[in-house]
């Protein structure tokens, strides 16, 4: 009996030994892979959080960089009050708008007809999907030649075939619609890459079914395929706003800091590049970094309620 006893916590001593050694092994693992996501924590850490955690901090004084005064909330007031912010905000709406009011519609009617040819979609998908992974400053840098007033592409065109040609960017008229022009150019081809993946997941069997009875094509496009591209609808047209409220590089090469010609293209995202790094005024900048983070974040939330669209 005796004997048996002791071969009994033997066992029990051996099985607890595999046990640790088990969870050492796991424990040195789960370190090991800490130690290799460090680099990325640091790098999230000084290149996202204190960035963030400072401008906040720099919204509550005026500071050029070196001399900082607290003045508490005046930057907000300072920034509320502005013609000039207000102005900027005018402008970043209407372009977004116009960009995404034309863009969805229009990429998913090109997307519907890629999805019914047979042949050669892979050529149209790298065709039309060119322009989004072209640099935005390069593609502003070439519309700013193809809509000069004088010497552009557009205009020769335009005249050739006997329609009013247009002063584009000279003007502050037409300025905008030559930055849709170039955000709508530029984003299509995401939109239908987007469109054509959501289409070629539609099942077959619901389009059988309805030609057995009766339906035409367009009534299929109409019925079937637009109802099930609603998520993607959606997600699109969120996407699409938070991007355009974002919108700097692309006014930046075409009208500078300032939004030339009379600020007629000037984003919010410009303002704040003019007010911290041309004009040194960091808080003020800090302020309308915060104002325009709550003004996407108020607009987002209106998207997902209005599209429905769960998170």
């Amino acid at each position: 009996m005796a004997k048996g006893k002791v071969q009994l916590n033997d066992n029990t001593i051996t099985i607890n030994d595999s046990v640790e050694t088990i969870n050492s092994k796991k424990r040195k693992a789960a370190l090991t892979w800490y130690v290799f996501l460090l680099p990325s924590f640091i790098g999230i850490l000084l290149f996202m959080v204190y960035p963030i955690v400072e401008s906040f901090r720099l919204s509550f004084f005026r500071s050029n960089g070196t001399i900082e005064t607290f003045i508490g909330l005046s930057n907000f007031q300072l920034v509320l009050t502005s013609k000039t912010f207000w102005n900027t905000v005018w402008n970043t709406f209407f372009i977004g708008f116009f960009q995404i009011f034309i863009t969805i519609p229009l990429g998913f009617i090109f997307a519907s007809l890629i999805n019914s040819i047979r042949r050669g979609q892979n050529f149209f998908k790298v065709v039309y999907f060119l322009p989004n992974v072209t640099s935005i400053v390069a593609a502003a840098m070439i519309f700013q030649f193809v809509l000069h007033p004088e010497m552009g592409v557009a205009n020769y065109a335009l005249d050739a075939i006997g329609l009013p040609t247009s002063t584009w960017f000279s003007d502050p008229s037409t300025s905008k619609w030559g930055v849709i022009l170039l955000a709508v150019w530029h984003w299509i081809g995401f939109v239908i890459i987007i469109c054509l993946a959501n289409l070629q997941a539609i099942s077959p069997e619901m389009y059988e079914a309805a030609k057995i009875d009766g339906a035409s094509g367009l009534q299929q496009w109409l019925f079937i395929t637009i109802p099930n591209m609603s998520g993607t609808f959606a997600f699109l047209l969120i996407t699409g706003w938070i991007g355009g409220l974002q919108r700097f590089n692309e006014v930046y090469v075409l009208g500078g800091p300032n939004g030339s010609p009379a600020r007629s293209i000037q984003t919010m995202g410009a303002f704040i590049y003019e007010r911290g790094f041309t004009g040194f005024e960091f808080g003020i900048a800090s302020a309308a970094t915060y104002i325009m983070f709550v003004i996407i974040l108020i607009f987002t939330f209106i998207n997902l309620k209005v599209s429905k669209m769960q998170l």
